[in-house]
């Protein structure tokens, strides 16, 4: 008897990593973008940034839908401050079939696609937030440069609701 329970706590041993370590669900999507209405300027209001961004002052994310379908990407900000010396980056989007036009693949360089889902929007297409999976980076984004601290808590609580570690967060400065 005492050599089966030492061996059901071993096996318990083994397994609690496996439980403690479960992935989270894969983050939803909207159900539709209206790609269209979704380009133009957006300010990044607060990030998890990546690496090249997390010096960032009045960055904006700018979209065009391209002939073919795709969508070119124009990344500006002002680095380390707000007279900081002013940084670009060009992206294309590739929409994903049968997402509603709400999951893409982000490409800086070829052949990689970043994961890029749209994951809240408001009716009116004032407010975003963009999220991955790996909860790695995550931007709430606003067609003005500046929003409520309300709203701002609002987001905030939905970024959490997806399983991000807010304290991460920044606020993009914009001036």
């Amino acid at each position: 008897m005492r050599h089966l329970l030492q061996g059901l706590a071993a096996a318990a041993l083994v397994a609690l990593p496996l439980f403690g370590c479960a992935a989270q669900a894969p983050i939803a999507p909207v159900s539709h973008v209206d790609v269209q209405r979704y380009m133009g300027d957006w300010y990044v209001i607060a990030a998890i940034p990546t690496y090249f961004e997390r010096h960032a002052f009045h960055a904006v994310e700018s979209y065009t839908l391209r002939p073919d379908g795709r969508i070119q990407t124009t990344f500006t900000y002002r680095d380390g401050a707000l007279d900081g010396k002013l940084k670009t980056m060009h992206a294309t989007g590739f929409v994903h079939a049968n997402s509603g036009n709400a999951v893409w693949g982000m490409q800086f360089l070829w052949p990689i696609k970043a994961e890029y889902i749209i994951a809240w929007l408001d009716p009116d297409y004032r407010t975003v937030i963009v999220a991955r999976n790996k909860r790695d980076y995550v931007w709430i984004m606003a067609r003005s440069p500046m929003i409520s601290d309300q709203q701002y808590d609002l987001l905030v609580a939905r970024v959490a609701a997806m399983g991000y570690d807010t304290r991460r967060l920044r606020k993009v400065p914009q001036g």
